[in-house]
Formats: C-alpha cells, structure tokens, sequence
C-alpha cells in the first residue's frame, strides 16, 4: 500500500483528493469541521517537504452550477483548519484553473471549485479525469467517503499517473483500521451491529460471520429476530419477510462457532414519543401497544460482559432510538463499555452513520481507537466489497 510517506514532495504539485463535502447553514457556514480536521495531516506533510497541495472536492449534489454549493463558502474555514491561506479558484478544469496551478509556490495550497459542477466527475469521464489530472504531479486520494463510487476524480484520474499516485494519511488509516477487524484483528473479534433493518445490514452479516467470534445484535433488528423465535414483539418495528434469513443467519453463525447476543429486556414504550410511558419488558414479551425503543438493564449488562472480553471490537449501528433521550441509554452504556475496554488495550472501530453520530454526540470519539469518516464506503467495505478509489491506487 503506498502512502504519502513512500514520497518526497519538494517542489512536487499533488493532487488531492478530499472530501470537504461538509454541512453548511442557510448563511454558508461551515457547522461541523471533522472531514476538513481529518485532510490536515496529508496536506502538511506536502508542505512540509516543500510541495504544494491543489485541493479537489465535492460539495452536495448541484444540478450544473449552483451559488450555493460553491466551495468558495468553505476557503476561510479550510484555511483556519490547515493554518495556510488558502488560494481559490473558480473552476476544477481548463485555462483558468491550469493558470492557478502553474502559479502555485511551495508550501501554498489551491482549492478548486465544486468538482460535481461538471456532470462529467459523477460520470467517471476519462477526457475529463485527463484534465484535471494535468494540475497535478502525484496524485492523493484521501477521501474514503468517496472511495467506493468510479467517480472521475476518486478512480479514473489514478489512470494518468502510474507511479505517483498513493494514499493520504486518513484512506491510509481507514483501510488499515477495516483490515484490522476483518483480517489481523486480535481474538477475540465482537462485531455489534445496530440499527433499524436486519436487511441492510445482511451482506454485512454474512461477511463478518467468518471473522468475528461474537456478534451483538441491537436495536429495531433485533424484533425480527425475536419473532422469527417465536417471541412476542407487540408493535416493534420488525420485518416479517426476513424472519427466514432470521433463523438461517443464526444456524450458520452456529455452524462457525460465533456466539450471537441478542437483547434479553428493552425499555418498552406506548408511542414512538420521547414523553411515551415507559416499562422494563422481556424482549420475547412485548404486548400489543407496547414497543422496544431501547436495550434494557440487563441487556446492557450482558453486553457489558461481552465487549469487556473483547480484544477487536467493531460498533456499526445504535441499540435504540438515541435521538430521543429517554431511549439513549443502551447506546450511551454500550459506548461507555467499548471505551473501558478501549483503555484495557482492546482496539475498537466506529463506522457507519448513526453509530458515528451517536460517538459524536456523547463525546466519546476521542476515546474510542477509530472513527471512520465514511459512511457508504465503510458498508461496502464491511460487505468485502473492493472499493473503486483504493483499487484505483493499488492497480
């Protein structure tokens, strides 16, 4: 795997491709900065050698030009971020854009506009990748969010630069922290796998059932696999054409010795409302009316046990409707469970959206060994699929 470490960048122009497709408000403020925070280590080690950095992003998803998803709103941000005034220019491609280039000095660094203006990036145009590649002597893919789509700037563009094309410091460090799960992981392995639908998640399932020792399942998937039992789930969320894949997901984890946790209690409400009355219920006991929003008391505990014996623990979904904070405190504990057993020298993976929102939201993402920046990425990459972006560079 070729890093930007495997180069020197003096007097080299890289390339770069980030993901600074980050949230704006109605007034074009940037809310969150992480994805800009996480692109900083690549773009000083370029400077640092004595290169400069030509930055290429998206932002949102314009129809053709669009005011409002101009990178132009992001440049003072970026530049606060990085600690470098950052230089702007109006297009991603052609005279204008190739000028900025051709001025750009050691240790300064350029942001092109929005790539996704050209309908041609989305497309994957090989003519359009042969023109943004001309701004560019190394090539740096650093935006694992992106990683998985054959876009022109994430996968084609690598196609013009033989050698000098490598990975930035956090698609380094994705790849590396999936690779640590799903191949070198420490036993033993839990993976716990959250969230509303046992159907996203079964290519997941049937992927990692080979590599894991123990799995936890949590939150709304968890009455699909209650009922398949032959349990009551009153009025949870539960799907009822995969009540099947239920019970044939459990005979092979059987067939390969991986133990599958299932929650024993829920806190039980009488309306999916934060302010609904609430009562401890066994989880095969749920009457009618009444539905699980969150892992009860000793659902928490086992699972406490659980990740406490762990030595390679990835965490891919809530274990209920955290959004509400009555229904927040199996998430909560069962962050609080992977950061003490993080701290007793377990390593542990984030990934996947509301499970990285849950970490961010409860602060514990610094304590925690990796949050992943991609959510769609993360997921095919979990499934064992290749993605596009990192085979682009391995080719």
């Amino acid at each position: 795997m070729k890093t930007i470490n495997d180069f020197n960048f003096n007097t080299k122009k890289a390339l770069i491709r980030v993901d600074f497709n980050v949230p704006l408000n109605e007034k074009f403020e940037v809310t969150d900065t992480t994805r800009i925070k996480a692109a900083k280590p690549t773009i000083i080690k370029i400077l640092e050698d004595g290169g400069s950095a030509v930055l290429m992003s998206h932002l949102g998803r314009p129809k053709g030009v669009q005011e409002e998803f101009s990178l132009k709103h992001i440049v003072d941000v970026v530049s606060e971020v990085i600690g470098v005034q950052v230089k702007f220019v109006n297009n991603c491609v052609g005279e204008e854009a190739q000028k900025a280039v051709e001025e750009l000095k050691a240790g300064e660094v350029l942001l092109l506009e929005n790539l996704r203006f050209h309908t041609e990036e989305t497309r994957g145009d090989k003519a359009f990748a042969e023109q943004l590649s001309k701004l560019g002597d190394i090539y740096v893919n650093d935006a694992f969010g992106t990683a998985h789509r054959a876009h022109a700037s994430t996968t084609i563009v690598a196609q013009f630069f033989q050698e000098n094309k490598c990975f930035g410091s956090l698609l380094a460090k994705e790849i590396e922290s999936i690779n640590r799960v799903l191949q070198s992981g420490e036993k033993p392995i839990t993976a716990v796998l959250g969230g509303s639908k046992v159907s996203s998640k079964i290519t997941i399932i049937e992927n990692i059932l080979d590599k894991v020792d123990h799995l936890i399942i949590g939150g709304g998937m968890t009455y699909t696999f209650i009922k398949a039992q032959g349990g009551k789930v009153g009025d949870s969320i539960c799907e009822d054409d995969k009540q099947d894949l239920a019970l044939e997901i459990m005979r092979k984890a059987a067939d390969k010795n991986v133990q599958i946790h299932l929650p024993v209690d829920v806190i039980g409400a009488d309306a999916f409302d934060n302010n609904a009355t609430t009562k401890v219920i066994d989880v095969k006991d749920i009457p009618d009316g009444w539905q699980g929003l969150d892992a009860g008391p000793k659902t928490i505990e086992k699972f406490h046990e659980v990740i406490l014996q762990s030595k390679t623990i990835l965490w891919n979904g809530p274990l209920g409707v955290f959004e509400m904070p009555n229904f927040a405190k199996g998430t909560i504990a069962l962050g609080e469970s992977i950061v003490e057993a993080t701290t007793k020298g377990a390593f542990s993976l984030v990934g996947g959206g509301d499970s990285v929102a849950a970490v961010k939201q409860f602060g514990f993402g610094d304590k925690v060994s990796y949050v992943s920046t991609g959510g769609g990425a993360m997921l095919e990459s979990l499934e064992g699929k290749v993605l596009s972006g990192i085979e682009a560079i391995n080719n």
